[in-house]
């Protein structure tokens, strides 16, 4: 279903694109992982962007949004005036066997 929006579709990298330095890289930062950790219990398409308590201003949240699209890691749509967020688990997982869980484990 088309959904007309002031802003374009965002992009996203399949996991199968993505190097373990760069998926590396979008997890070790704190702020990024405590997205994927909430995404992680979260069902998928529930959750928005403002929805997550994270220490950043709007700008920031975004960037860190695409950091981890890049990555591979989310996929997100827009719902009328709302972004919703799913953690790409099964295809990150495929691509990086155990990475993801190692990373929810917060050690």
């Amino acid at each position: 279903m088309a959904v007309n929006s002031h802003r374009a579709a965002p992009e996203h990298t399949h996991p199968d694109d993505v190097t373990v330095a760069s998926a590396l890289a979008a997890l070790a930062d704190p702020v990024r992982g405590t997205l994927v950790r909430e995404l992680a219990g979260s069902a998928d398409w529930t959750r928005t962007c403002g929805s997550f308590d994270v220490p950043v201003g709007k700008a920031a949240l975004s960037h860190h949004f695409t950091v981890l699209r890049a990555a591979g890691l989310v996929e997100q749509r827009d719902e009328g005036a709302r972004r919703v967020n799913r953690l790409r688990r099964a295809e990150f997982e495929a691509r990086f066997p155990g990475l993801l869980d190692l990373v929810l484990r917060g050690d």
